[in-house]
């Protein structure tokens, strides 16, 4: 193995939230914050995404190729029509068919939870996860 996944960035102006949006659309904890990088994962020693201050970034224009994509996520759901008015409670702005747009502009696609994977609990959670537990040798290991 030459290397293993350690985060997905993204550039967004303001990082603590867009971190605090995908906290609540992926119902996992902030597990590193600072002023300039924010980590959303399972825990503060597992991968996650990252959300990284760029103060200069430009939204996609996602179908127009004017800006492109970028990148985007897939988020498994168990029903997409169910899951499409949370998630523009949550902030996002629904761009066409299921893709979405995050606050920042980034766009996501809701997909059906496919067979193979796990069924998603419904929490209904009214607000983000609490953070993991981290000791402050933990945080130096960020970003």
């Amino acid at each position: 193995m030459l290397g293993r996944l350690h985060h997905v960035a993204l550039d967004c102006p303001d990082p603590q939230a867009l971190a605090n949006f995908y906290s609540r659309l992926l119902e996992l904890p902030v597990t590193y914050s600072s002023d300039d990088w924010v980590v959303v994962s399972t825990s503060s020693q597992a991968s996650g995404l990252a959300f990284q201050r760029a103060p200069d970034h430009r939204p996609p224009s996602w179908p127009d190729p004017a800006i492109p994509q970028q990148f985007h996520l897939d988020v498994m759901v168990e029903d997409v029509a169910a899951a499409t008015p949370r998630v523009l409670a949550m902030g996002a702005t629904k761009l066409q068919g299921d893709v979405f747009a995050d606050p920042a502009g980034h766009p996501f696609c809701l997909i059906k939870r496919p067979g193979w994977a796990d069924p998603i609990p419904d929490d209904d959670a009214d607000g983000p996860p609490q953070p993991a537990s981290t000791s402050p040798a933990d945080a130096m290991d960020e970003p």
